[in-house]
């Protein structure tokens, strides 16, 4: 081969390779922007951006890393973002619910110092008091209670129960309940049917569906309880012919304190007013997801509500 070309081809490839590290740098070059570019989105916590593919393994590796890191410190950020707003509605509902018997207990005490009051209006403002007491510690127990459940550190002593024993003891604590509003409670159970509950805290679950059911019926109507089970669920139904819930808060009544609207024009006991007030039915559902369970409702205004609920394990 000529010496001139044997210069040629190494000068055309020392050409070549020059271009080739050109290109390289160009493309590390436009790497490493890339990444800059991302880091600058990054820092914005509250929208982590899409991770895409780069074309340079080792940047596109750190890329993969730093994804993965800012999605656990999001992930961290919005779990207390969400317990502190979870702290702060807790508090506004105890505010709010203590504000009126802390009033009645504050004009009561006024009454009671009094000069001139009788022993006998003494004694009713008295009585008066340690009601709204006794209801201020109700709520506070109960809240704490709420609170435990929601946040899964209330423990479930689940153990195989006759669902039969759990529907009896509700139906001796609420008879009374019952015949007093003058409706009828019923309850067709199966024979040997079993539960895998904690007993205690599943019939209170039971007890607040069944009391609101009683609370909204009027007299002359009924409150059914049925129950069935399959090899993969049991399935318990809580039925009444009450007043029924508007469609419009159906899908709120087991939120903590909500209170379902009406219009002036309508009576008090119409379907608006149904299930209003309270944390019964919010401490009853988070009893039962606690359970491995979910419940449901159905209602039709003027013609009654059915509770279902379901258990899986």
């Amino acid at each position: 081969m000529k010496p001139e070309l044997i210069l040629t081809i190494l000068v055309v490839l020392l050409a070549a390779l020059i271009v080739l590290l050109l290109l390289e740098r160009r493309k590390r070059e436009k790497a490493v922007k890339e990444l800059i570019e991302y880091l600058t989105r990054v820092q914005d916590i509250t929208s982590l951006p899409e991770i895409r593919e780069m074309t340079e393994q080792s940047t596109g590796i750190l890329q993969s890393e730093i994804y993965k890191v800012v999605s656990l410190l999001k992930e961290a950020y919005s779990s207390e973002h969400q317990q502190k707003k979870y702290m702060a509605d807790m508090m506004s509902d105890i505010s709010h619910q203590l504000k009126t018997p802390l009033t009645a207990v504050s004009i009561m005490s006024e009454l009671l110092m009094a000069p001139g009051v009788s022993e006998e209006q003494r004694l009713e403002y008295a009585s008066r008091i340690q009601q709204q007491v006794d209801k201020m510690t109700w709520l506070i127990r109960t809240l704490l209670t709420l609170s435990q459940l929601e946040a899964g550190t209330l423990e479930m002593k689940k153990e195989p129960i006759p669902l039969e024993q759990i529907i009896k003891s509700i139906r001796e604590s609420l008879d009374v309940m019952a015949d007093t509003s003058e409706v009828s409670l019923e309850a067709k159970v199966p024979d040997g049917l079993e539960v895998a509950v904690d007993r205690h805290w599943f019939r209170e679950a039971l007890s607040n569906i069944i009391k609101n059911c009683i609370e909204h019926t009027a007299s002359g109507g009924y409150v059914r309880i049925s129950a069935s089970q399959t090899n993969l669920s049991t399935t318990i139904t809580i039925e009444d012919n009450g007043e029924g819930i508007r469609p419009e808060d159906l899908p709120h009544i087991f939120e903590r304190f909500y209170k379902a609207k009406h219009t002036a024009s309508e009576a008090p006991a119409v379907a608006g007013n149904a299930y209003s007030v309270g944390i019964g039915l919010a401490m009853a559902k988070q009893i039962i997801q606690n359970h491995d369970g979910t419940i449901e409702a159905a209602s039709e205004v003027g013609k009654g509500t059915v509770f279902t609920i379901k258990l899986f394990s």
